[in-house]
């Protein structure tokens, strides 16, 4: 019984998510310009958990079994790539280096813009 309450559970978190997708799609629409509805959903996700709208607890069981799903997602752009045996030539190579190697700088240009943003915070909270 416990289990199925718990299943129960899940589709109803399931379909709080869907909703803010919806509710995202929705308020695109109404927008003069292009934007993707699933981030504005996510967006407004986010402010409704950050104002404390939606309790955490009404979409984590939820999000954590989309989660475990999430690289079956990727599977058809992964094969889809197969199309294209041009990215597998020596074009394709570089361009798979320059995203490596732009990834990594990002990455590490965000890792210290962290790093300095935090000591000058520390150092504000020392004052």
């Amino acid at each position: 019984m416990e289990k199925i309450t718990k299943i129960i559970q899940i589709i109803f978190q399931v379909i709080i998510l869907y909703l803010f997708f919806l509710l995202g799609s929705f308020t695109v629409g109404l927008l003069p310009f292009s934007f993707p509805g699933s981030i504005a959903g996510l967006l407004i996700l986010l402010a409704c958990l950050l104002l404390k709208i939606v309790p955490v607890n009404f979409i984590k069981d939820g999000a954590g079994f989309l989660l475990a799903f999430l690289a079956l997602l990727f599977v058809p752009a992964t094969v889809g790539i197969m199309d294209y045996p041009q990215l597998f030539s020596v074009t394709g190579v570089l361009i798979v280096l320059a995203l490596i190697i732009s990834t990594m700088v990002t990455i590490i240009l965000t890792g210290k813009i962290c790093q300095y943003i935090e000591g000058k915070m520390i150092k504000e909270d020392v004052k």
